[in-house]
């Protein structure tokens, strides 16, 4: 859920922090009811958002009703109890579209951005471990071949490491076995994202530089005082570079060999973040194995590291389309969930597809907004027809709630009647939404300004 409507309502009320509108637009928030400290960047804003395949979909097949319903809790708050589900954080708000979010901040539990402290007591006393240890929020691409799971890699199951999240680190009910069966099935269908530098096998093609191909060849070299290590050894090519194993490489523990593929848009790097670039971990791997890297060798190695770690659209424009897609792809979750009188599912649906189209809505700017000209009937109309597939949305659950599997039937198909209209109008008010590049950042600027009024 984006943080701009909970926003607008803080600044009324006199606890907004600033805005900074930088190249990315992300958006610090304070929430209405205070929940998160002012300073936080949930990194969450509208533009170009990380690219997310699944791999049922790159083989030619469908996805199941488990991965989309997986694929809707991971976007929906309400399996994080207290003051996650107060202030909208989902799985998504620590893993966007599935990747990382290295843009995420929250003071007190983070050290930088792209770090989160998961045993903190902000989100869940209990779990509190009485240290600051911020970690980097993982990319869950490729998540199926990249166990244990867990930067200590004290996980064995992705369905164990799940739990947690919810339970433990977020202090969410104890979920259904439906909820961690799809939750499961969602990240376990995440892709890596195709690199045409890479081949099958994990070797550089012809694409790739000569400096990246140089430092393939120093990333499989022994190590001068330890002929059996390379940095291959712990990062086999073949096998998605990880060896599945915990090493201490003097980082004050043992923590698992991370994947290296797409790592170009995972940075901070290392368990607790301390990295920004390729740079600098080679230049701490040189000193902390005594490799005696020339400067030149390591320039070769950030460039393969680059090279393994590109991918060929690493984002994705966010657009009227995109949104309804995703929509769409939520809320055929009701298409089972009708059909076997699944009533907690229903409602959890209802509950985050209904959020979905209000965050969607909120991205066309209302009547009074001055930063935004022209349009004036388009967004009136955008507007108007968000609220009614919301309000449409809400008939379904009210017929599941009372049992009545016929008459959420029957809304359900009054619903879906009244997309296409929606969307209708939601495409003709685009032009002055948004989703704009010029529109988002009068419309960022101005909510600035009145931040700074209300300090």
């Amino acid at each position: 859920m984006r943080p701009l409507a909970r926003l607008r309502d803080s600044i009324a009320a006199g606890l907004a922090a600033m805005l900074f509108a930088g190249a990315a637009l992300a958006t610090p928030i304070t929430t209405k009811e205070g929940v998160l400290p002012p300073g936080t960047d949930l990194g969450d804003s509208v533009g170009a958002q990380p690219t997310e395949l699944f791999a049922t979909e790159l083989a030619g097949g469908q996805r199941s009703y488990l991965q989309k319903l997986g694929d809707m809790l991971f976007s929906s708050p309400a399996i994080f109890g207290g003051v996650a589900k107060q202030a909208g954080i989902s799985c998504n708000t620590c893993h966007q579209q599935g990747a990382g979010n290295a843009a995420l901040f929250v003071p007190g539990l983070s050290k930088r951005p792209g770090t989160f402290d998961t045993t903190g007591a902000l989100f869940n006393p209990n779990a509190d471990n009485h240290l600051f240890d911020p970690v980097t929020p993982p990319s869950l691409r490729g998540a199926k071949f990249l166990a244990p799971y867990g930067h200590d890699g004290r996980f064995a199951s992705l369905r164990d490491f799940v739990r947690n999240v919810i339970v433990n680190e977020f202090a969410g009910p104890e979920p259904s076995g439906e909820v961690l069966d799809a939750l499961v099935a969602y990240v376990q269908d995440i892709s890596f994202l195709p690199n045409p530098k890479l081949n099958s096998d994990g070797r550089l093609t012809d694409a790739a530089s000569g400096a990246a191909r140089r430092g393939e060849r120093i990333f499989n070299r022994p190590f001068p005082h330890e002929a059996s290590m390379s940095c291959a050894s712990c990062h086999p090519p073949s096998s998605a570079f990880v060896d599945h194993q915990v090493h201490d490489i003097g980082t004050g523990g043992w923590f698992k060999t991370k994947t290296l593929i797409n790592a170009d848009f995972n940075a901070p790097y290392f368990h607790d973040g301390r990295f920004g670039s390729y740079e600098e971990v080679v230049g701490y791997f040189d000193r902390h194995f005594v490799l005696g890297l020339t400067a030149s060798e390591r320039a070769d190695l950030v460039a393969y590291l680059d090279a393994v770690g590109d991918a060929s659209q690493p984002t994705t424009p966010e657009t009227v389309d995109s949104e309804l897609a995703e929509i769409a792809t939520f809320v055929s979750v009701l298409d089972t969930a009708i059909r076997e009188r699944n009533t907690a599912i229903v409602a959890i649906t209802v509950d985050s597809v209904g959020d979905e189209w209000r965050e969607l809505g909120e991205q066309i700017p209302e009547p009074k907004d001055t930063s935004v000209a022209g349009g004036l009937r388009e967004r009136v109309r955008a507007r108007a027809a968000v609220r009614d597939m919301v309000l449409a949305l809400r008939q379904i659950d009210m017929a599941a709630s009372r049992n009545d599997f016929q008459a959420a039937g029957e809304a359900y198909a009054g619903y879906r009647a009244q997309v296409a209209t929606a969307a209708t109008a939601l495409a003709a008010a685009e032009p002055w939404s948004l989703f704009d590049p010029e529109v988002r950042g009068r419309h960022v600027a101005a909510l600035a300004r009145l931040a700074a009024l209300a300090k």
